[in-house]
């Protein structure tokens, strides 16, 4: 956790309100509800052929299923009209009513079959849609730049990812089978109905647009809420995230109750939207069978005066009941659906705002070409994280081939900034910088960061052996190349001690090695990549003196006839550097050589002798 999100606000302050907005999703985003369904819709294109086929399998099951009441009070009249004589008949033609149960049988059991079909190939189409837009969405993140990682809580991002996507394959699973069968069942058991009856068929039609305005007002209550839920998901994990990183830092200054507050209130918010969601989208069903009840008594009644007429027969009234329920009945499930529609919905549209975030430029051809020799170059470079606060301001200046550029400062001087525009983390508002005379600018990222080989303050290993992190650098590494390097970077030593030595497994916080050994880890890592450039970010802030005097040793070797730039705090390690850079507000105000420094008595001297000064002060 840096220091600025330690949970130092209570819940309401400025500082989490404005983080809300940047991991929450502003719920006036639901306008664009309608459309985000049809993206989401059309995520399926590339399956469209099976998507077809699978229609025609809903199609035909939802025809036999359809057909199956007609079938039935074709058996009715059989059995009806053979009790009391009206077929002329005397009895029943058991016959008949065998053939017709045994085709009523095969009509339900091939429309189950269609219907098992039509949902084992559904599920294929939206889990290969998932994995594709997983792909797409891990690639994503890859070409976006720096500035928006830094400006998103991880935990946010991770929700998207993996809640989010997983909440829309379940809502697609659930919900797009069934709104295909509800859709055709209706246009079906309609087309029916108006075959037996068209009075009873009108008499159902006049209570679809009372469902559909029922479903139509809950639904816009509810979409709004289900938005809120998901961003308010998204907040919680960022909280979750940042606290649990961070715990140790938690513990040490007795945060605890103020991070179970913010919990609370995070938690909170999430139950009233989830809460709200659910109840508001919850109600469509009961207000369907609501409906639906008045539309079956209502044909019960009408239908039931129509047999003692004498206009219809009881097998035609049994079967446009059965209708009526089989019209209502999708009509209710479309409803119940809604709810788990419009949460994949609302997922999809946070989804969608990280695939429409603009990108790094795109990647020039490359020019590098042949060896690189490392001379870096700043051309009056201005640059600024905050347009309104400018950062570093006309800076020019040059290493060269196999020097040492250290760099010293106080805080927020732009030591860190520096090594960050040289990465191409961040691109210049003005000016140029070049490596070997070319503007990075044209150079692709990539190809540029495989000559840069980066230490920083701090460290990060991945969950793995010791062997895998120090491979990092170079995957294709020999186990001769991994040792010379560990033995390089003194990581041999404390690996031996270890159970396992170099197949000693870490989490992804190093948590069997200590700190020190983390930063070991990494500068082991470095020598692996054997790059052309070398930046070293206070990179041996985490090991003791002895270590560190080691540490200097094998740092001479590992930037010998390399282009290297290192950011120190502590300046007895980098009194052999080539040029030493004093920076202040984004300004180079004092360099040269320590002797040279020393003698002027600047800015330089002015920081030796604080640090210096004051240690021997605490001695004394």
């Amino acid at each position: 956790m840096t220091e600025k999100k330690k949970p130092q606000h209570m819940p309401g302050s400025e500082l989490r309100n404005s983080r809300m907005h940047v991991v929450g999703m502003p719920v006036e985003k639901s306008e664009n509800f309608s459309a985000t369904a049809r993206r989401l819709m059309g995520l399926m294109a590339g399956e469209k052929y099976l998507v077809a086929f699978i229609m025609t399998l809903a199609v035909l099951s939802v025809a036999l299923v359809v057909s199956g009441p007609r079938v039935l009070g074709h058996a009715t009249d059989i059995l009806f009209n053979g009790l009391t004589g009206r077929d002329g008949n005397d009895g029943v033609n058991f016959a008949a009513l065998h053939r017709t149960l045994w085709w009523a049988v095969a009509v339900y059991a091939l429309s189950f079959l269609l219907a098992y079909g039509q949902t084992y190939l559904l599920a294929g189409v939206v889990q290969r849609t998932m994995y594709a837009l997983r792909s797409n969405i891990e690639a994503k993140i890859h070409r976006l730049p720096l500035s928006y990682i830094d400006q998103h809580s991880r935990g946010d991002l991770l929700s998207r990812v993996t809640n989010d996507i997983d909440n829309i394959s379940q809502s697609l699973q659930q919900s797009l089978s069934q709104l295909i069968t509800s859709l055709l069942t209706i246009i079906g058991v309609l087309v029916m109905m108006l075959s037996v009856s068209p009075l009873l068929a009108l008499i159902a039609i006049v209570t679809v647009p009372l469902s559909v305005l029922s479903m139509k007002q809950i639904a816009n209550r509810s979409k709004k809420r289900f938005i809120a839920q998901w961003s308010h998901t998204g907040a919680l994990n960022g909280l979750i995230e940042e606290t649990f990183t961070g715990h140790a830092i938690v513990k040490t200054f007795g945060k605890q109750a103020e991070v179970e507050e913010r919990f609370a209130v995070t938690n909170e918010k999430l139950f009233e939207a989830g809460f709200g969601a659910q109840f508001m989208s919850g109600s469509i069903q009961p207000a369907m069978m609501f409906v639906g009840n008045i539309n079956y008594v209502l044909i019960a009644l009408v239908g039931g005066l129509r047999v003692a007429s004498g206009s219809m027969g009881l097998g035609d009234v049994q079967a446009f009941i059965q209708y009526s329920r089989q019209f209502t009945q999708p009509l209710t499930q479309t409803a119940s659906m809604m709810n788990v529609l419009q949460s994949g919905v609302a997922s999809a549209e946070r989804v969608f705002e990280v695939l429409d975030t603009e990108e790094e430029s795109i990647e020039p051809p490359s020019r590098l070409t042949g060896e690189v020799k490392g001379r870096i170059a700043f051309e009056n470079v201005h640059f600024a994280y905050d347009p309104e606060r400018p950062l570093i301001e006309d800076l020019s200046l040059v290493a060269e081939p196999g020097t040492t550029v250290a760099i010293v400062g106080p805080t927020g001087a732009g030591k860190t900034t520096l090594v960050n525009l040289v990465m191409r983390f961040y691109d210049l508002q003005s000016g140029r910088i070049t490596l070997d005379g070319i503007d990075i600018a044209s150079i692709p990222r990539r190809e540029l960061r495989q000559n840069i080989g980066m230490v920083l303050q701090d460290t990060w290993l991945f969950g793995g052996t010791i062997r895998q992190n120090i491979a990092y650098g170079n995957p294709s590494a020999t186990e001769e190349q991994i040792r010379a390097a560990a033995k390089a970077a003194y990581v041999d030593r404390f690996v031996h001690s270890l159970p396992k030595g170099y197949d000693t497994v870490l989490d992804n916080e190093g948590g069997a090695v200590s700190a020190g050994e983390k930063q070991l880890l990494t500068i082991a890592r470095a020598f692996l990549a054997d790059p052309s450039i070398l930046i070293l970010d206070e990179a041996t802030s985490s090991v003791d003196t002895r270590t560190e005097v080691l540490i200097q040793k094998a740092m001479v070797a590992l930037r010998s006839q390399r282009t290297s730039f290192v950011i120190a705090h502590r300046l007895s390690t980098i009194r052999d550097a080539h040029v030493i850079l004093v920076m202040e507000s984004g300004r180079i105000v004092e360099q040269g050589n320590h002797e040279d420094l020393i003698a002027a008595k600047g800015a330089y001297y002015r920081l030796y002798q604080s640090q210096f000064s004051g240690a021997a002060t605490d001695l004394a």
